[in-house]
């Protein structure tokens, strides 16, 4: 089968043609976007999970595919999105590396991109964000569209977002002129903290039953299970919303030709996956449906896809070059060959990760710069600074991981027993080097990287991944990382926040409950 493209002033067409078959031509697809707020693989019921349930979700990987080794090169909401919307990873993006950043005028995104090539754009909910977008034309920049948030709803519980996402898409597709293609971002602000506690059971029907144990990187406890089924609660009213809009675009007769892409942007809000650099911090769901276009609907796709892969995808499928978009080089590769099931297409047998600078609470305001691979097998991670706390100072509250009941029960548990192995797993610095056997060890706990017996495997790792960065270009690798930490954050509130902080004026930030922040600086030496 091959797919041949044609851009004309105004309007998009491709034709497609197979051996023997007559060329027909269409109209460029539609596009849906649909990306939830801190939700990790496998948390969907089309992953088998059965304490979520995401009938919506399983539609559209029934339906289309089913991918399970997507993953975010960053997670952490800001730099996620950005990758998203540029096809490049984020060290490849300067500012936009950060969370809370200022966009950076030079990068144009994609959504700004097919708008200039006939797409009515636009999205509800959460964007990119949080940062600066910047100005343009006199007006701040929008890098996705217009926001249709206006309408809405009577939420089900305290701290779920008051937007009707479904009836912002319907207003949005009333106002699509006859005959355009659209692309809509869906930004759900759920799972994203706080919750109200306990709603999962109270409002839900949970029961802490449902869940067969907790992740064995947190204790078990009825806290930190009514913590998860808030989560899974909060998944639910995401995957309502997405059912809603999949019956609208049927109703309107343009289901058949709208990509509906359904991911989150960064793994759930707890302990140690959150803004890290471990397996579930990167890894997200991810389902693709697009019935014109995927063949062989309800195929699993083990290959890795990184969220990067969206921006070339959406142009190929528009019909738009890339090299004549006025986009900087995307790193990111397209999955057309993929939908199409051709003979021999296959994705990557690896992903890069890593972070820069995320939430303050060090002092200087310095990030948590991490590296890192992971392949079907192993991941590595590399931390550049073993000597600073990964979730951020104990005497700020370890900012960069959400204020929950399962963090403060870590803490405290701490505070009653002395030395806690949970504290130390998900509070406790790094050594420069972590190796995982992901399959044995999908939690990432018993780290590898002095083994003798696991050297070979930490060297090729490290090899692959030097040699891949270094063809990106990226500043950490190529020893001028430091540039990162030059870029302002974008909100008042997050500059100098350590000193101000530290200077006791009221700067406590509303995602840091006032017991998680210690009395005093800890120390601990950081492990070998």
């Amino acid at each position: 089968m091959k797919a041949n493209y044609l851009t004309l002033p105004g309007l998009l067409l491709f034709s497609i043609t197979g051996c023997g078959e007559k060329e027909t031509t269409h109209a460029p697809p539609n596009i849906l976007f649909c990306i939830s707020d801190d939700q990790s693989f496998p948390h969907a019921g089309a992953y088998g999970t059965v304490w979520v349930k995401t009938p919506a979700f399983d539609r559209v990987a029934n339906e289309g595919i089913l991918f399970h080794n997507g993953y975010t090169p960053n997670a952490k909401c800001a730099p996620s999105r950005a990758i998203i919307l540029t096809g490049r990873n984020s060290w490849q993006l300067e500012d936009a590396a950060n969370h809370v950043p200022y966009f950076p005028a030079k990068f144009k995104t994609f959504p700004e991109t097919i708008k200039e090539y006939g797409y009515f754009t636009g999205y509800t909910g959460k964007g990119w964000k949080p940062g600066n977008p910047g100005m343009k034309d006199g007006r701040p920049r929008e890098l996705i569209g217009p926001n249709f948030s206006d309408i809405l709803t009577e939420p089900p519980a305290e701290h779920i977002s008051p937007i009707d996402y479904a009836a912002n898409f319907e207003a949005f597709l009333d106002l699509k002129p006859e005959g355009e293609p659209f692309f809509f971002w869906y930004g759900g602000y759920e799972p994203h903290r706080p919750y109200e506690f306990m709603a999962g059971v109270k409002k839900g029907g949970k029961n802490l039953t449902d869940l067969d144990g907790v992740l064995p990187v947190w204790p078990d406890s009825d806290t930190v299970r009514h913590d998860m089924l808030d989560y899974a609660y909060e998944i639910e009213w995401f995957d309502m919303h997405l059912g809603k809009m999949l019956d609208e675009l049927e109703k309107r007769g343009m289901l058949e030709n709208t990509i509906i892409v359904v991911t989150s942007d960064n793994g759930m809000p707890f302990p140690r996956i959150k803004g890290q650099s471990y397996k579930l911090s990167n890894h997200l769901p991810l389902a693709i449906m697009w019935p014109r276009g995927i063949q062989d609907p309800g195929r699993h796709i083990t290959d890795f896809v990184t969220f990067a892969d969206f921006a070339p995808t959406f142009l190929e499928a528009a019909g738009i070059e890339q090299n004549r978009t006025g986009m900087k080089s995307m790193e990111g590769r397209s999955l057309m060959s993929l939908f199409r099931n051709e003979r021999g297409a296959k994705g990557r047998d690896f992903a890069l990760i890593g972070k820069e600078r995320h939430d303050v609470g060090r002092p200087d305001d310095v990030g948590y710069p991490m590296r890192g691979i992971v392949t079907h097998n192993f991941l590595y991670v590399r931390n550049y600074y073993p000597d600073r706390w990964p979730a951020g100072n104990p005497e700020t509250g370890y900012m960069n991981y959400d204020g929950s009941p399962t963090k403060s029960y870590i803490l405290n548990e701490r505070r009653r027993k002395g030395e806690s192995w949970f504290w130390d797993l998900n509070f406790g610095k790094r050594p420069y080097e972590e190796l995982y056997d992901i399959i044995a060890d999908p939690h990432c706990i018993v780290n590898l990287a002095d083994d003798p017996g696991y050297q070979q495997i930490k060297q090729d790792l490290v090899e692959m991944m030097t040699e891949e960065l270094t063809a990106q270009k990226d500043p950490r690798i190529l020893g001028y990382g430091e540039i990162f930490m030059t870029y302002p954050y974008a909100y008042e509130q997050h500059r100098d926040f350590y000193n101000r902080f530290m200077a006791g004026e009221p700067l406590r930030a509303g995602w840091i409950k006032q017991s998680d922040i210690e009395s005093e600086a800890l120390d601990q030496t950081p492990p070998n």
